[in-house]
């Protein structure tokens, strides 16, 4: 069946000059989900793995409970759910239960009690172990939340991040407050194909718990890819994920000048957007076909599998040098948007080695491209943070995190309103 997505292709320059030196292009690929699956729907099996130490005390925990409440009022009859809760020690409040049993799970939230330290690895392993109890046929999603540091297990959460990621389960991690590992947590989102978010105050935990149970009954597209032919004197670069967070994609030899991006799950209602960097080698004027874009997927409600859509990637080289001063002002504020991601992150890979002369020069030149780029907030955070990198030696807690995670939200549907 066909039909499923569409794909949009748009050049950061539509033109590129007849040169006698290699150039690089940018193209922007829009994945739109058409109406055929708005009205499929994914069975979910969701784990919450909750702290309870003492630092959770007051608005966190209220805020917490809360979360789980409305959370629970997004998931359907067939849905299932556990909750596991810890400090230094862990227990299963909730074994693997079906979402319709919502009054008696809501009473037993509300007797969770704050106190003790923080020990994740156990809970996480018991999250784990519930998801396997789970019915078949059902995403299944681990969502963590904590405040705090974990006691001398991090080996032991990456380990289990690791098996998440290999079974399928994409872990959201979710950080409240300064004082949590956000190493840690990023690397058990990434290790398990899931997320780590940045959650600045207890009121944002409600919109986040719920927007993970949204994303995965949305998540109607399974083991998506993107696999790029090119022809020959066109080479990848990078192929960056920019909607709905800034993300390297990464990708890995498929053939002689084909490459494969993994996508692994795209939602029916909202758009995937990529950004492709591409080495050209000197060409004559002329249009050219450089290659094409596959998407392939599977939509297991609708008994489809290794369904694919394409679309050709197209080129034109001229002399004409009014011509090569176009630029498309959207594309080409996401590749500033990109490029400022870039200095960041490797700006925070820097301060980690000890360079701290080479990180302050990257957050300063990250500045320059947020404020061309329009992220005035973000770029005064940046700033205040490269001074006082320069003048201690190290970044602040709370900026540290806005530099890690805020840095890869910067792309945003409003850029995307690209001409048709």
């Amino acid at each position: 069946m066909a039909g499923e997505i569409q794909l949009r292709q748009t050049l950061a320059r539509p033109y590129l000059p007849a040169t006698q030196t290699p150039q690089v292009a940018y193209v922007l690929i829009e994945i739109i989900p058409t109406a055929v699956t708005a009205s499929v729907q994914m069975p979910v099996n969701v784990a919450f793995v909750l702290d309870r130490s003492g630092s959770m005390r007051g608005n966190k925990l209220r805020a917490m409970k809360q979360a789980v409440g409305l959370a629970l009022d997004r998931l359907n009859d067939n849905d299932t759910v556990s909750i596991t809760i810890f400090n230094h020690e862990t227990a299963v409040l909730v074994p693997t239960t079906p979402a319709r049993e919502r009054r008696s799970i809501l009473r037993l939230v509300e007797g969770i009690r704050d106190e003790g330290g923080t020990k994740i690895s156990r809970a996480m392993y018991a999250g784990l172990m519930e998801l396997t109890r789970a019915p078949q046929g059902g995403l299944s999603r681990l969502v963590l939340l904590t405040d705090g540091e974990t006691d001398k297990d991090e080996a032991d959460c990456l380990r289990l991040a690791d098996e998440a990621g290999a079974n399928g389960v994409p872990i959201t991690a979710f950080g409240i407050g300064n004082e949590w590992n956000d190493r840690l947590l990023t690397d058990i989102g990434q290790r398990s194909h899931g997320e780590v978010e940045h959650l600045k105050r207890p009121e944002e935990i409600e919109d986040n718990f719920q927007q993970v149970i949204q994303q995965a009954q949305s998540a109607v597209f399974q083991n998506a890819s993107a696999t790029v032919r090119l022809v020959t004197g066109v080479q990848p670069r990078a192929a960056w994920q920019v909607v709905p967070l800034i993300k390297n994609l990464g990708y890995k030899p498929a053939a002689d000048r084909a490459v494969v991006v993994p996508l692994e799950q795209l939602e029916k209602d909202s758009r995937r957007v990529l950004l492709l960097e591409l080495m050209v080698e000197p060409k004559p004027a002329g249009q050219y076909r450089i290659g094409q874009i596959e998407i392939a997927y599977d939509i297991p409600m609708l008994g489809l599998q290794g369904e694919r859509e394409r679309t050709d990637l197209m080129l034109t080289v001229t002399t004409d040098q009014a011509l090569t001063q176009q630029l498309n002002p959207q594309v080409m504020n996401i590749v500033e948007k990109v490029t400022a991601f870039k200095l960041q992150t490797r700006a925070l890979d820097d301060i980690e080695a000890g360079n701290i002369q080479g990180a302050t020069q990257k957050l300063q030149g990250a500045v320059t491209r947020l404020l061309n780029s329009g992220e005035t907030e973000l770029a005064q955070t940046v700033q205040q943070e490269a001074t006082h990198l320069e003048q201690g030696g190290q970044l602040s807690s709370e900026g540290a995190k806005t530099i890690r995670f805020g840095s890869r939200k910067t792309v945003r549907l409003s850029d995307l309103d690209l001409p048709k």
